[in-house]
C-alpha cells in the first residue's frame, strides 16, 4: 500500500502500512519527492505504527532520504517504531544516525 502523506504546519509525515520492503521502493521514494518538493516542510517524521516487518532495502531507502533531506536543511525523525523494528535499526546502528522515538 503507498505511503500516506500528511503535512501539518512545517512537518510533513509519510506513514508507512504494511511491510516495508524492496516492493515499496517506487511508492516510498514518490512520497518521499512529495516532502522533499514541499517548501514549507522542515522536519520530515515516517511514522512505523503500521509496520510489522522491515528489510535491508527499506534502510537504504530511509539513508537515502536522509541524506536527499540534509541536503535541503531539513531534518528526517523516525517515530512510533516498535519493538521489532527498533531492534533491525539497533543491529543497523541506526540509532546512531537518526532521531528514533519508539512508540506509545
Amino acid at each position: 500500500m503507498r505511503p500516506i502523506v500528511r503535512v501539518e504546519g512545517n512537518v510533513g509525515t509519510m506513514m508507512l502500512i504494511g511491510q516495508f520492503d524492496f516492493n515499496l521502493h517506487k511508492d516510498f521514494r514518490q512520497a518521499s519527492q512529495e516532502l522533499l518538493d514541499n517548501a514549507a516542510v522542515q522536519e520530515i517524521r515516517v511514522d512505523f505504527d503500521q509496520v510489522p516487518f522491515l528489510d535491508s532495502s527499506a534502510l537504504g531507502m530511509l539513508l537515502l532520504l536522509k541524506e536527499r533531506a540534509a541536503s535541503q536543511k531539513k531534518t528526517m525523525v523516525l517515530v512510533n517504531c516498535h519493538e521489532a523494528v527498533l531492534q533491525v535499526f539497533e543491529i543497523a546502528c541506526f540509532n546512531k544516525m537518526f532521531t528514533i522515538r519508539p512508540a506509545g
